[in-house]
């Protein structure tokens, strides 16, 4: 069931990020030079609402999952999925993150660049790790 759990987060994760990075941020630069403070935090409460706590379970169930290893799940690809994690993570807060805060003080096409391009860091390693967990169940269920 812990891997279950797991897999529905990182999937949920995936199909966020993916959302995020192909529809969502492009559009930013349409949202016009008056309403674009307001629009930008606004969207960094709103997407905090909803992705900390996915992330959050994301994490904690990854901790679990190497405490209490399911069947057909090695240590190594459980740290492997771990190392993602904190990859992803890491490029949040070092780089999404700060661009948003640039982004805070309103529209500027070089740091909003910067998030569209360095955002494929965390969208290719959720579908890596959608990947991972998607072996983890097919493994588990042999």
């Amino acid at each position: 069931m812990l891997l279950v759990i797991h897999a529905a987060l990182t999937w949920m994760l995936v199909g966020l990020i993916l959302t995020m990075q192909v529809v969502h941020y492009p559009l930013f630069a349409l949202v016009g030079t008056n309403a674009y403070v307001a629009y930008q935090q606004g969207h960094v409460t709103r997407i905090t609402r909803l992705v900390a706590p996915l992330m959050l379970a994301e994490g904690l169930t990854g901790v679990a999952l190497l405490v209490r290893l399911p069947d057909g799940v090695t240590r190594a690809s459980a740290w492997l999925g771990l190392t993602l994690l904190v990859m992803i993570w890491s490029s949040t807060a070092l780089i999404q993150s700060p661009a948003h805060g640039r982004l805070s003080d309103g529209f500027n096409s070089a740091w909003h660049a910067r998030l569209v391009t360095s955002n494929w860091i965390r969208t290719a390693l959720w579908l890596l790790r959608g990947g991972l967990v998607g072996w983890w169940l097919l493994s588990a269920r042999t």
